[in-house]
């Protein structure tokens, strides 16, 4: 178990100085135009692809860091760069996990490589779990998954919604119910490969924020997929359908969810996002306090605006730590007894929100308008106390955390 300390070491600090880089100089200068075309930026993915940073490889290497840390490190440095194009970058992440945490080895091996493709042909993935009338309420999913024995296959039908590169990706795991009855319990989750009949897209979003990601919904219409793409096999899926019945029937284990479990454990990426987001807007507004002149002096010399960069340096730091404290108990095992992901995904969120629109006061009219990355920072915050658990749902968890009561 890796002990804890404010110190990257220099193997962290050469990787976090590589990815600061690409964002300053790829994604940066390419951010307002991408924002702008509201369209996958495919030449900044493949050249991070060339450089080696949209690659499963890169991604196990960070997050197999004994420290914690590596996730939420290269999060803050991408996002801070751009969140629309670092979305689009580590989107196909989402996926990958997903067959990653339930695969097998044969599925991994087979799944994952196909959803980045290569450098000179890249490909990306989607995770489809949310719906239209379920969204944080994922136990009142309704995209059905029924098993042609005679056929050895699955058929899917439903819609999911708010899917990161749904209907563009090669490779989408979709997340669907095969026992009504369990609630949360009877949902498995499925590869439907590239050029399946059935799946198609359904609308793309024009969104307030993180433009450059492609959000769309992803129609299943009688989708026919192997009995091989049922992650983790149809012997330990009945296994897990068995015993939740049992459970179910004897009133026990109901509060243990174990999607509760894993979101739980991955919002502090969500969080580093959010703090490289902020630390950004951060940035341009302490740089521009320090150039701008009113009255014959830089405006950082008035308390008002000075007390203000004060207040974000601060919140933006104590945002980082807990991101970092959740991060670090997560890769060692450490349980969020105070519910410590969704702490970390609270505050980080909300912080971007309300640093980026103190960016906004600072630059004053400049800071409105599209010449300056803060206003496009600000629509892009919004975001992040919406997706992976809203602000809302995130003090639910933790409330009940603490009070000892059942997260459904």
């Amino acid at each position: 178990m890796a002990g804890f300390t404010m110190e990257l070491s220099e193997e962290q600090k050469e990787v976090r100085d590589w990815l600061h880089g690409f964002a300053a100089g790829v994604i940066r200068p390419a951010a307002a135009e991408w924002d702008e075309r509201e369209e996958t930026p495919w030449p900044v993915i493949q050249e991070a692809a060339k450089v080696g940073i949209y690659s499963l490889d890169f991604y196990a290497q960070q997050y197999f860091d004994p420290t914690g840390l590596g996730i939420p490190m290269a999060m803050e440095e991408l996002f801070w760069g751009d969140a629309g194009i670092a979305l689009s970058i580590v989107g196909t992440g989402l996926a990958a996990v997903g067959v990653l945490a339930n695969g097998t080895e044969e599925q991994i091996g087979t799944w994952v490589p196909q959803m980045y493709g290569d450098v000179n042909d890249v490909k990306v993935a989607a995770f489809c779990s949310s719906e239209p009338d379920a969204g944080s309420d994922v136990a009142s999913m309704r995209t059905r998954a029924v098993y042609d024995e005679a056929r050895d296959e699955w058929v899917l039908d439903g819609t999911k919604t708010w899917a990161t590169n749904g209907g563009i990706a090669d490779v989408h795991v979709v997340v669907a119910v095969v026992d009504p009855e369990l609630g949360s319990k009877g949902h498995a989750s499925f590869i439907v490969p590239p050029g399946t009949p059935g799946l198609s897209q359904g609308q793309k979003f024009r969104k307030h924020g993180i433009r450059a990601s492609h959000t769309a919904e992803v129609v299943l219409d009688g989708v026919r997929v192997p009995g091989s793409c049922l992650l983790g096999g149809k012997e330990k899926l009945d296994e897990r359908l068995a015993r939740a019945r049992e459970k179910a029937e004897k009133g026990g284990e109901r509060l243990k969810n174990a999607a509760m479990a894993t979101f739980e454990a991955s919002r502090p990426a969500v969080g580093a996002m959010a703090v490289g987001t902020a630390r950004a807007a951060y940035e341009v507004a302490l740089d521009y306090a320090r150039t701008r002149e009113q009255f014959g002096r830089p405006i950082i010399d008035n308390q008002g605006v000075a007390f203000q960069l004060a207040d974000m340096r601060t919140a933006v730091d104590a945002a980082r730590l807990l991101v970092w404290r959740a991060s670090w108990m997560a890769v060692n095992g450490r349980p969020f007894t105070a519910a410590e992901g969704s702490m970390s995904k609270l505050f980080a969120s909300e912080t971007a929100k309300k640093v980026t629109a103190q960016a906004i006061q600072i630059l004053g009219g400049n800071g409105y308008t599209r010449e300056y990355p803060v206003e496009r920072m600000h629509r892009d915050a919004a975001i992040y106390t919406i997706f992976e658990g809203t602000s809302e749902i995130q003090r639910l968890v933790i409330a009940r955390t603490l009070a000892g009561m059942p997260i459904r």
